[in-house]
């Protein structure tokens, strides 16, 4: 017999907001992602708001589409897919009624999610207290609890140090030098040197690679960048990655969010 499951709202299509609509999407449930009009998204290539702006609709497997209205939005989740919707997210809220909210905006800093948005509302990482703002908080720091279901407290506090990769830490994260308008010059997957150019801001301060290694992540042309924002990412061990694929990092946080969903509906299916 089927089993009715919650239907999910996520407020984020980035990399770990995605990762979260795939594994629910996997276990059966009902999901509507809300993102920018233009997303920031670094990981492109794993992140379901890109569907937005023509970019792969797939990642491993399951299938994202664009959704104007929550009328389409359900539409297209009661068909399987994942519905990818832009707007006030209070708003769409309160047109999809979902039973659970997952915040994978990812912020990293003091949020607010309105806890009457469902009856059950999950925040990654730093920035939420489990009890106050939200009910569950996921923790999203790499480390032992890396994916942890936190019911009392909050999550770590942002570091602001990179992890480390193959013995790379700030080093391997690409940060605009300037505000401006960026325009790439490399492609996601190729393998880039020290020092290389991958893309201009204002068609004139040139972004550079900090190391050598497979460019895993970079932010999409024309998006408005601010002095110092993380715009791409540069995997030192190369080849051996693919970045097609959702992280283990993102695997852990997701992981987190199911167990917490599927906690809380049981209970409540129980009671």
């Amino acid at each position: 017999m089927m089993m009715d499951l919650p239907r999910v709202l996520i407020a984020g299509g980035g990399e770990l907001g995605s990762a979260v609509a795939h594994r629910l999407a996997r276990s059966g449930m009902e999901l509507v992602v809300v993102d920018l009009e233009k997303p920031h998204c670094i990981r492109r290539e794993v992140c379901f708001a890109m569907v937005r702006c023509g970019g792969s609709g797939v990642v491993e497997g399951i299938r994202a589409r664009m959704a104007v209205s929550a009328g389409e939005a359900l539409e297209i989740a009661g068909a399987g897919d994942i519905p990818v919707m832009a707007g006030d997210f209070e708003k769409i809220a309160g047109d999809i009624k979902p039973d659970v909210v997952v915040d994978a905006r990812m912020l990293k800093r003091d949020q607010h999610m309105s806890r009457d948005l469902a009856p059950l509302v999950v925040g990654l990482g730093p920035g939420f207290t489990a009890g106050g703002d939200v009910d569950i908080v996921i923790e999203t720091n790499r480390g032992h609890d890396l994916g942890r279901v936190i019911h009392d407290g909050a999550a770590e506090a942002h570091t602001g140090i990179p992890a480390e990769v193959a013995g790379f830490s700030h080093e391997r994260v690409i940060r605009a030098p300037q505000a401006g308008t960026f325009t790439s010059r490399a492609e996601l997957g190729q393998m880039v040197e020290k020092g290389e150019v991958l893309g201009l801001i204002d068609n004139a301060v040139r972004v550079k690679s900090g190391i050598s290694g497979l460019l895993r992540g970079l932010v999409m042309d024309g998006i408005e960048v601010r002095n110092g924002q993380k715009i791409g990412d540069v995997d030192p061990r190369g080849n051996a990655i693919d970045h097609r694929t959702i992280s283990d990092k993102g695997r852990s946080v997701a992981g987190g969010v199911l167990e917490a969903v599927m906690h809380w509906w049981m209970r409540e299916r129980d009671d």
